[in-house]
């Protein structure tokens, strides 16, 4: 009988608007080498495949070779687990439909699984972080883009295309904002990087009080949450406002599905008090009675990229095994 060698690494790929990373991870979850390079220098998508492509094959071949890796797992945007494409980024610089996984595993020979980025930070926080031995579960990942996964009794949810969980496109405000994916009124558009920028400079029109954001070449919610740290009224109001609608939404989200806890990710996250009280005094007005008191709201612990890239290796391990390379 002809023994079969266990293939015991994956490929993990985080794909982000600015940067995309890639690392072989173990079967035991340990990262063991891992790369970065900026996403927004590649606007066509068959350069940046072909690109990325190479990258992977460099660390592989630097790192124990094609013999040891089983499969592939990829992060993205607006992607689909079902379809293998990104399909309408509103963050990325291309658009339409992309079959991303199979583009992948033409140019690689290794079987690819995709995702969407919100999945994946559920799957990462699942198997390592907050969400570990939970069975029902929110993850809200608050970024440029604002996107979402929810566990039922220990599974993920990924609806019948595998977009379900498009948390940041649910309308909160009628003919609101004009949001990215070209409807009106979506939570992404207050709460995404972006919103909290825009509600910072309405303030300051409304307002002839005096803010250190004033000075700013450049405002960034990192930049926002600094001045609220310093006691930037206008600053904090704008979290405040944030936090307001973040809270309205997730209370809807919740009194749908029943999570034990919501657990945010990504950069918005980290402004912490500023954005997380009023938040939670929002969804504590907002969420069905019966829920009251009962759901956590937890920032995660992860680093970001690790959380991200573990994730993709875990979706990595659950695709049919496939190699140009037996």
């Amino acid at each position: 009988m002809e023994e079969y060698a266990l293939k015991s690494r994956v490929v993990g790929v985080d794909i982000s608007n600015e940067r995309t990373t890639y690392a072989i991870v173990d079967i035991r979850g340990n990262i063991l080498a891992e790369e970065s390079f900026p996403t927004y220098e590649y606007p066509n998508v068959d350069e940046f495949v072909g690109i990325l492509s190479e990258k992977i094959i460099m660390l592989v071949e630097n790192n124990g070779g094609y013999e040891t890796i089983r499969s592939i797992g990829v992060s993205a945007p607006s992607a689909s687990t079902v379809s293998g494409c990104i399909e309408n980024a509103a963050n990325l610089p291309w658009k339409g439909v992309i079959p991303l996984a199979v583009m992948l595993r033409e140019r690689v020979g290794l079987a690819v699984g995709l995702s969407n980025d919100a999945h994946i930070s559920a799957l990462g926080e699942h198997a390592f972080g907050s969400a570990h031995g939970m069975q029902n579960f929110i993850v809200v990942s608050l970024g440029v883009g604002i996107g979402s996964c929810f566990f039922s009794s220990g599974f993920e949810h990924r609806g019948h295309d595998g977009y379900a969980g498009e948390f940041g496109h649910t309308c909160v405000i009628d003919r609101g904002r004009l949001c990215g994916c070209g409807s009106h009124g979506c939570l992404e558009a207050y709460v995404g990087a972006a919103g909290i920028v825009l509600t910072a400079q309405e303030l300051m029109a409304e307002s002839d009080a005096p803010s250190l954001m004033r000075g700013m070449t450049k405002l960034t919610p990192h930049i926002i949450k600094d001045c609220c740290d310093q006691g930037d009224a206008l600053a904090i109001e704008t979290f405040r406002r944030t936090g307001y609608i973040l809270g309205l939404g997730l209370a809807n989200y919740a009194s749908v599905v029943n999570p034990q806890a919501i657990i945010l990710t990504g950069g918005i996250s980290h402004a912490g008090k500023w954005l997380v009280d009023p938040a939670y005094e929002s969804f504590e007005s907002h969420v069905f009675c019966n829920m009251r008191g009962k759901v956590k709201i937890i920032i995660s612990q992860l680093d970001d990229r690790e959380r991200d890239v573990l994730g993709a290796s875990a979706l990595a391990w659950s695709v049919p095994e496939y190699s140009l390379f037996k």
